[in-house]
């Protein structure tokens, strides 16, 4: 991607920023479309991906199981109402090679259950990779690695 530095960071960042506003947002139908169609998505723990351990708690392999997942929430999962918050730093574009950038960032996810306090969901980094296709950034892939030993019990939204 030969484009201005400043120009391509700003880029990146708003295509985080984007994602992290249709989570918090309630707006899981505009998700999938921050990635291209053959996609990878995970959830997974830090010690399996340091081991190099397949075992996601999450893992959608296309854009078509990203919409299925966003169906499942909407149509079959029953949960407690929740407010979602999204804290992204050190966004940092750590390559670009064939057109692909390699890009980290850590995150919290703050949740609120409308009867109970505020706390940390989860928190770890973002290991991805990111494309343009038809003149935006997108998602190819997308690690949600995630800090904790203890799988978050309510996990039903993408992080």
């Amino acid at each position: 991607m030969s484009i201005n530095p400043r120009e391509l960071r700003y880029e990146v960042e708003e295509l985080y920023y984007e994602y992290v506003e249709c989570l918090d947002d309630d707006e899981l139908e505009r998700w999938p479309e921050l990635f291209v169609e053959d996609c990878l998505y995970k959830i997974i723990p830090r010690e399996n991906f340091e081991r190099n351990l397949p075992i996601a708690l999450m893992r959608c392999e296309s854009k078509g199981m990203l919409k299925d997942r966003v169906t499942t929430v909407r149509e079959t999962s029953v949960y407690a109402p929740r407010a979602l918050r999204h804290l992204l730093s050190n966004i940092r574009i750590k390559g670009n090679e064939n057109g692909q950038l390699h890009v980290q960032a850590n995150y919290a996810v703050l949740e609120t259950l409308s009867d109970e306090e505020t706390h940390i969901f989860n928190a770890g980094r973002y290991i991805d990779c990111v494309v343009r296709e038809d003149g935006r950034l997108k998602f190819k892939e997308k690690l949600c690695v995630f800090d904790s030993l203890l799988v978050p019990g309510s996990l039903i939204y993408p992080i």
